[in-house]
């Protein structure tokens, strides 16, 4: 007959020993979460103190040994990070950047502030702390000193390192009020300009450009597209034949740190696969550069290096920074031309067909950070007062 299992978490009968020191020893064993039976004992100077503090060592034993991690409370915060890494590489469903990012914020933004203390030391306090003095400085680098708290808190407490997320008590984070910038369409003509000229060799400054900078700036104004996703764009992407012109957006280029870039085939998100209807002046951008290309391969990126590798976002922005300053023309960001596009729909046909055209899931999110507002209210409310309050005497 199979004697039955007493199940994890539970301890036997107690036994005291009197120690040489006079004490009172209380001992028991105890059926550990790997399923083993083991000999836990604690001190007190009576009986009674003994098992108090016997109970106390098990009620932690119980609620805070994990199977799995090899971590407990008084692990350091350095060793949960360590294992929040790996466990994001071994779940694999975070694009690379995104890992990247998340190691970066947490090594330059929280480690220093934490890495020697323990994991028991790190409550609701240190935390709110950590994130107001990061606000201090910037916005930004709050939240994403936040984000990877509560994700690597998250996965403590899931594996029950610990009983749980001190970020879940910390004081909102309040954004400071900022009005997405836009150009108007003399400003976008000026950098046009600028690039232009630049491109005729006329100014020397480093090697003799391809006409590639411009053409990047048509398809951002006539597609909304990220630079990214500017860049992934492939001669079978394109169609520049037919009545109406278009551009498929299907991918975006990516550079994991440390390797070179490459074309992943996807963007950002699920709805920012598009298919857009280009305007003539993006069409025109495109038919030079298919001319211009030698590799006629469907895959061939229309933007590419000499050697028909994917061009990197950051040498693009490097690159139309440096221009611009020759001009004289500062602030301009390639994200600029998407927050453009977004508000010439808007003010032109609605904020609906600008998140379409941007690939948003949510218009909220359009008129947060793309639509520059405008203070200047609908002159029909003036026709309106006049007919309603116009004097009759």
């Amino acid at each position: 007959m199979t004697r039955p299992r007493i199940p994890i978490g539970t301890f036997g009968e107690v036994t005291f020993l009197r120690t040489t020191q006079g004490r009172v020893e209380a001992r028991t064993r105890y059926r550990d979460w790997d399923g083993k039976s083991r000999l836990v004992q604690a001190v007190g100077t009576s009986k009674r103190q003994a098992e108090q503090n016997l109970k106390v060592k098990l009620a932690q034993r119980t609620l805070f040994q994990p199977p799995v991690s090899g971590l407990t409370p008084d692990s350091s915060f350095g060793d949960l990070v360590e294992y929040w890494l790996e466990d994001i590489e071994l779940e694999n469903r975070l694009a690379q950047q995104t890992r990247d990012r998340y190691r970066y914020h947490m090594r330059q933004l929280v480690l220093p502030a934490f890495e020697n203390l323990t994991l028991r030391e790190i409550g609701v306090a240190r935390c709110d702390m950590l994130i107001k003095n990061l606000l201090k400085v910037s916005y930004n680098k709050a939240r994403q000193a936040k984000v990877v708290l509560r994700l690597a808190f998250g996965l403590a407490v899931r594996h029950e390192i610990i009983p749980r997320n001190p970020m879940d008590g910390i004081a909102r984070l309040h954004k400071p009020a900022h009005t997405p910038d836009a150009m108007t369409p003399e400003e976008v003509n000026s950098v046009r300009i600028a690039v232009r000229f630049w491109e005729t060799g006329i100014v020397p400054s480093g090697p003799r450009p391809d006409g590639q900078l411009s053409a990047i700036i048509e398809v951002m104004l006539g597609t909304s597209a990220r630079i990214g996703e500017a860049l992934a764009i492939r001669r079978r992407d394109v169609d520049v034949e037919s009545p109406t012109p278009s551009i498929a957006i299907r991918g975006t280029i990516v550079t994991p740190r440390g390797l070179a870039p490459y074309r992943q085939d996807h963007p950002k998100t699920a709805k920012s696969r598009r298919v857009i209807a280009i305007p003539s002046f993006t069409a025109q951008a495109i038919r030079a550069r298919l001319e211009a290309m030698t590799d006629i391969s469907p895959d061939a990126l229309v933007f590419c290096s000499r050697n028909g590798t994917p061009l990197t976002t950051n040498n693009v922005r490097r690159q139309l920074r440096h221009v611009l300053n020759l001009a004289g023309i500062e602030g301009v960001t390639p994200h600029m031309f998407r927050r453009t596009v977004a508000t010439a729909i808007s003010e032109t046909a609605s904020i609906d067909l600008a998140a379409e055209l941007l690939g948003h899931t949510d218009p909220k999110i359009t008129v947060q950070h793309y639509i520059r507002r405008s203070e200047m209210v609908n002159p029909a409310t003036a026709d309106i007062l006049e007919r309603t309050f116009r004097p009759t005497l």
